[in-house]
């Protein structure tokens, strides 16, 4: 077990939060465990903070549900970039009566919203309306998902919501990652709001700083009180509305009081021994995954071994046609018809890899879309527990922050959704990736998402829980890590750190992380890719049971991510 410690908060234990006060940047202190072998029971999110939270809750007689549920709340106030109210996600579960379930909470486009309302009068599109202030956010979908969750679980609203209550209301020292990310966005808060919030300070933020955000803690005593009406309804959809108003965005009461989440049938496929549950659309991840795993099962990737020329040559093939064809026909299944049973067939996968060349690259442009007949910022966290449940959820906000925009009076973040659908056919989104008329911007649809969140099974038993945030990066990532666990034989932590690439098609290049062995990356330019070393690739959190039956849960070093386990 490696255990990292950062002077910056108090010790936690499961009772902490009851003691936990305001502080100074040098008072307490706090574990970040990267690393931790459980039975009973595993959480591994983005934050220490929201990991203990779930946490607490399987020690309180909670399940795997519900540990999710209170680590989601928790991250909505100790991870502001990316945690959220005013976001939306997926879950994926694996309940003990082998039952599996997902959860659809994407964010939807208002009701006043159109299919060209970021093209300009020239015809161009205008993505910083898409990206940034009020125009681009979705209706928001986390709270609506969290009491879609709560059927599964075993405590009650009022349980699950009290640590987070207690953090923001009581407030919480930052991170040093925490303080830099809030001074590099300080601009873009004092530009795009309407009213001050706990966000935009005077000076600097520095490590050990204490965040106090007494809106938001109002915000989740009436979802405490009233339910999800708390939300939707009431005071706290009146400040939304408000906000729309001051800020000329779109989404109105109506909006927010007809959203609801989803149950949806899981993407389910095997590969070799394995089974792999995750998320359906509007997730491309699911698709793209089962697509990217059924191209590369018939090669011996093991005899080739980890970050072998040839194995990542595969790989990146696989990866590129899958998202040729993510970019034609994915998009909101209540909108448009998508072929998925074509898409995932066996036969079909295996056509999409005949012109695969073992010596060397395709070119993207020559590898379009498949023939189909027929009449940066996200998190993700993962949970077990000993009764034989197993949930991965990923939720986001889209780019850092989201729209950057707080809802005034309300203090959380809105999204910034909307960019992800195709603002124009052909124009790339912040991710870069390209999208067509299946993910058009349409009243009421909800946009189309990479992210991934993914359940193993072996023997019919969760074996495997995993998922990362990183745009269109998510895909690629969970993909490299499950072949990392099933076919390459690492440790679960040398899973998670291992240096992931990524290719999405177009642009028609290999994007690599800073630490990545340039051996391979010579063979590969060899082969005739081109490769872009980039900044570190998502922030994989992943739960294995190992050798002895034993939890072991990792937290990705790219972060400020922890395990916590009993």
């Amino acid at each position: 077990m490696r255990k990292v410690s950062l002077l910056l908060v108090m010790t936690l234990t499961s009772t902490a939060y009851a003691q936990q006060r305001p502080v100074k940047n040098d008072a307490y202190h706090y574990k970040i465990e990267k690393t931790i072998t459980a039975s009973r029971g595993a959480v591994v999110s983005a934050h220490p903070l929201a990991s203990q939270a779930g946490l607490q809750m399987l020690q309180q007689g909670g399940n795997a549900v519900d540990a999710a549920i209170a680590t989601q709340l928790a991250l909505a106030v100790v991870y502001p970039a990316a945690g959220n109210l005013g976001g939306g996600g997926f879950m994926v579960a694996h309940l003990k009566d082998g039952k599996n379930i997902t959860i659809d909470y994407r964010e939807k486009a208002p009701g006043a919203a159109s299919r060209d309302m970021y093209i300009d009068a020239s015809g161009n599109a205008n993505t910083s309306l898409s990206q940034d202030g009020h125009l681009a956010a979705g209706v928001p979908g986390t709270v609506a998902g969290l009491f879609a969750s709560l059927p599964y679980a075993k405590l009650t609203i009022q349980q699950l919501i009290a640590p987070a209550i207690l953090l923001a209301e009581k407030g919480f020292a930052i991170t040093e990652r925490e303080a830099i990310s809030l001074n590099r966005t300080q601009d873009n808060f004092k530009q795009l709001n309407t009213q001050g919030n706990a966000f935009i300070k005077a000076t600097p933020w520095k490590a050990g700083d204490t965040l106090l955000q007494k809106d938001l803690a109002a915000t989740l005593k009436r979802i405490r009180d009233n339910g999800k009406a708390g939300f939707y309804e009431g005071e706290t959809a009146r400040l939304i509305v408000a906000e729309m108003q001051r800020g000329h965005g779109l989404i109105t009461a109506t909006d927010l009081k007809t959203y609801e989440a989803k149950e949806r049938t899981a993407v389910t496929f095997a590969y070799k021994k394995y089974n792999i549950v995750t998320m359906p659309l509007p997730s491309s991840g699911g698709i793209a995954l089962q697509q990217m795993m059924g191209m590369v099962e018939k090669y011996p990737l093991h005899d080739w071994g980890f970050h072998s020329v040839a194995a990542m040559h595969l790989m990146i093939e696989a990866e590129r046609r899958a998202y040729a064809d993510r970019a034609k026909f994915l998009g909101d299944p209540d909108f448009v018809k998508v072929p998925v049973k074509q898409l995932t067939d066996p036969a079909y996968l295996q056509t999409r890899m005949q012109d695969f060349d073992l010596k060397k690259a395709s070119v993207s442009t020559a590898v379009a879309a498949g023939n189909i007949y027929e009449s940066k910022e996200t998190t993700h966290l993962s949970v077990m527990d000993n009764e034989g449940n197993a949930v991965a959820v990923t939720t986001t906000l889209n780019g850092g922050y989201g729209s950057k925009v707080v809802v005034g009076g309300a203090g959380f973040f809105l999204n910034n959704e909307m960019d992800d659908f195709s603002v124009k056919p052909g124009v790339p989104n912040m991710y870069g990736l390209i999208g067509a008329e299946a993910n058009a911007v349409a009243p009421g649809k909800r946009m189309l998402s990479s992210m991934t969140p993914t359940i193993v099974l072996k023997q019919g038993k969760p074996y495997i829980v995993t998922g990362t945030p990183g745009g269109s990066t998510i895909i690629t990532s969970v993909f490299q890590t499950l072949l990392n666990l099933l076919e390459f034989n690492l440790s679960a932590q040398q899973a998670v750190d291992a240096p992931k690439f990524h290719h999405q098609w177009l642009p028609d290049e290999v994007y690599v992380e800073p630490d990545f062995d340039q051996t391979p990356l010579n063979g590969l330019k060899q082969m005739g890719y081109k490769i872009v070393p980039g900044s570190p690739i998502g922030r994989v959190e992943l739960i294995r049971i190992n050798g002895k039956g034993q939890l072991e849960a990792v937290g990705d070093k790219r972060g400020d991510d922890s395990a916590a386990g009993y």
